[in-house]
């Protein structure tokens, strides 16, 4: 991930394992959103125009209840999915010692620990 996706994109997987218990395999393969066409240079009013992209994979009605929010959505789907970025993840519990991992389904990849 790089960019402006890179923030985005760790605060959802990160959010995945944290908020809703998943292992690092599974928050990497969850549906993504981009809020794209935000300029930080320019402050914050740029976010009127930008565009949320979903993923495929986010329901249907997921994207309807945000456009009825006023939020503009655009399906990404295919190989138009490399806005999201790609990610590899190896965590450690703390308990145990144990390692889990898991890579970015959007891309080729590997996780490796020892």
């Amino acid at each position: 991930m790089g960019g402006f996706m890179q923030p985005q994109g760790h605060l959802q997987v990160l959010a995945g394992m944290v908020d809703y218990g998943l292992d690092p395999q599974a928050a990497l393969d969850q549906p993504r959103f981009c809020l794209q066409g935000v300029d930080s240079a320019r402050g914050p009013e740029t976010a009127e125009s930008s565009i949320l992209l979903l993923e495929e994979g986010v329901p249907k009605e997921t994207q309807e209840e945000l456009q009825r929010m006023g939020h503009p959505c655009q399906s990404v789907a295919g190989w138009d999915r490399h806005v999201f970025g790609r990610g590899q993840v190896i965590c450690r519990d703390p308990t145990t010692g144990v390692l889990a991992g898991g890579t970015e389904p959007r891309a080729d990849g590997a996780v490796l620990a020892w």
